[in-house]
């Protein structure tokens, strides 16, 4: 059976900003439906997927996703006839509130509908027969699907959290025997990822894009400075309930799409919001702590009711939420679970991944899911054709190394003594962690090497922290992993703590808290980086690399061969290794 997935939700910024003119671009950023991606499901296996924003540049948009379809079709050789099913991560339904409602009921027509995803289909794809194919996926079921399917879990709790879904913003199944049962739901009015994402806003950030930067500046922070305030935000209720007044101070149709009536709130409790751009002073940091402490509490609140209830051992957990690492941390240092899986697509573009394995799992279930090992789902490019786009160049120096022991060596001494090196292989990551493909790598030793790349390459905020990579074997001796639960970091989505007698020798990737995000990488996962490794540790003792994504302040992770050495020129980093090529800067000739 041949699935496709999609995520996203073409026009809603559009739409909004016709329909509410004069807002910033801030506020024009806060609304559903971004992320757009596809994926392709083949008999039980996630065969391809990728992000619409590599292809279009847009971070993070929400446009109808016509090239990443493409792409998943274009490698399996298929067209959009020969699917058997297209599933998408919304199942939107009129309510009697849109119907009372111009704007709400307009909005529904021309963004929410289902029917025109359909047409969205035909206008790219004319003749294509998709109706009768098509089927929305209700987007907390898609999310756990992601996790559940992907995991390889057979009985476990499922937890899924983000802004909001159709109308509720938090759900907690159990999955058992292939099959998801929803336990409990907590409505969109009292969201914890729109609570986390006003605080984002109120620091001078991006909602819906930068919350991971709010994650890092909380480690500044002084937690315990405004606990009375956070009683004030955060009740915690019996059972796995709690409640979030504060986001009912949105009173209005134009407070609910700007959430200006809780920034209010937040500047009477914290004092004036931080401006974009703006310096940022120690009440910033204690207030970035306090939004962690509430996201954690309640997390944690709703993970032991059920796991008291239920009984089930094992946890997977997806949504917008689940990309907060530190929280992801807590929840496994809980021992509340034996495993916890967050798949690596956790926010809205792997709903395109879980809306095809949940029509895969209801329409076929005799046929089981491969749960998978790393998300390498896009785009490879073989040698010749790396050769033929360097052979276009005259703007950089580029050789073939054909054998691998040394391009590896030549490598590992080039991250000894301080080159940070664009790192381009094998196929494209899903999700937003470079995850070893469309990587930057550096000596993670000193921290110095930390501020080079923030300042001079990546041109980012000084307090947003780096990941180390490390092998599997090597990972308990550096971090404080228990043996056995190794596999469990492979997709950098979990802090631990950098081992006390590391954390000197480890200052590029250790946080100012003594934390780690690291990724864990088998020989299995993807062998070539994992023999770097081995080299950089042979010539150093420590088999350890810092990690970050190959792009720009504000460019997605690069795709092709051709952005890898544009951005390799722009970025002023010293070496692009592009599979078996290693580049240089300096003219050709």
């Amino acid at each position: 059976m041949r699935i496709l997935g999609i995520s996203g939700l073409h026009n809603s910024e559009e739409f909004k900003r016709r329909e509410l003119p004069g807002l910033s671009e801030r506020e024009y950023r806060i609304s559903q439906g971004r992320d757009s991606a596809a994926a392709l499901v083949v008999d039980g296996r996630i065969a391809s997927a990728a992000a619409e924003e590599r292809f279009t540049g847009d971070k993070a948009t929400g446009r109808f996703p016509v090239n990443a379809i493409k792409h998943c079709l274009d490698w399996a050789g298929l067209g959009l006839d020969d699917l058997d099913l297209i599933g998408h991560g919304f199942a939107h339904e009129r309510s009697g509130l849109e119907s009372g409602d111009d704007y709400l009921a307009r909005r529904f027509t021309e963004v929410y509908d289902p029917e025109r995803q359909v047409d969205w289909f035909a206008e790219h794809f004319p003749g294509a027969a998709v109706r009768s194919r098509f089927t929305p996926v209700p987007h907390h079921l898609a999310h756990a699907a992601s996790a559940y399917y992907a995991s390889g879990f057979d009985d476990c709790l499922v937890l899924v959290a983000d802004g909001r879904g159709e109308t509720e913003s938090l759900t907690v199944l159990a999955g058992t025997g292939g099959k998801l049962e929803v336990l409990h739901t907590v409505p969109a009015m009292h969201s914890l990822g729109t609570l986390y994402g006003v605080f984002t806003l109120y620091l001078g950030f991006e909602m819906a894009l930068d919350e991971y930067k709010m994650m890092g500046l909380a480690s500044y922070g002084d937690r315990t400075r405004y606990e009375r305030e956070l009683r004030q935000l955060v009740h915690l209720r019996s059972g796995p309930d709690f409640a979030l007044p504060i986001l009912a101070r949105d009173g209005d149709l134009l407070q609910r799409e700007t959430h200006r009536g809780v920034l209010a709130v937040l500047e009477e409790m914290f004092g004036p919001a931080r401006q974009p751009g703006g310096p940022i002073e120690q009440r910033h940091m204690d207030v970035a702590a306090a939004a962690q402490v509430a996201l954690e509490r309640c997390l944690l609140h709703v993970l032991r009711h059920f796991r008291r209830q239920t009984g089930l051992r094992d946890l997977c957990y997806a949504g917008g939420v689940a990309l907060n690492c530190t929280a992801n941390g807590l929840i496994l240092r809980s021992r509340l679970f034996d495993r916890v899986f967050v798949p690596p697509g956790a926010g809205d573009d792997g709903t395109a991944v879980g809306s095809a394995l949940y029509l895969h799992a209801t329409r076929k279930p005799e046929t089981p899911i491969e749960p998978m090992r790393m998300p390498y789902w896009g785009a490879a490019y073989m040698s010749a054709e790396i050769a033929e786009h360097l052979a276009t160049r005259d703007d950089v120096r580029s050789r073939r190394v054909t054998d691998e022991t040394e391009l590896l060596a030549e490598t590992a001494r080039a991250l000894e003594r301080g080159e940070v090196v664009a790192w381009f292989q094998g196929g494209m990551e899903f999700g937003p962690r470079a995850l070893g493909c469309r990587s930057i790598l550096a000596d993670p030793r000193e921290a110095r090497m930390r501020d080079h790349i923030n300042n001079l390459i990546k041109k980012r905020e000084d307090f947003r922290p780096f990941a180390p990579v490390v092998t599997e074997a090597a990972a308990p001796s550096f971090f404080e992993i228990r043996r056995g639960h190794e596999r469990q970091y492979a997709h950098m989505l979990f802090t631990t703590r950098t081992r006390q007698e590391h954390r000197d020798r480890l200052g590029a990737v250790t946080h100012i808290d003594g934390t780690a995000r690291v990724q864990t990488l088998g020989a299995d996962a993807n062998p070539r980086l994992h023999a770097l490794l081995e080299a950089f540790g042979a010539r150093t003792g420590i088999p350890v690399l810092l990690n970050t994504s190959f792009n720009m302040r504000g460019q997605p992770i690069v795709r092709t061969p051709r952005e890898a050495v544009d951005t390799f020129l722009r970025s002023g980093l010293d070496r692009l290794v592009i599979g078996d090529h290693v580049v240089l800067p300096g003219s050709a000739s």
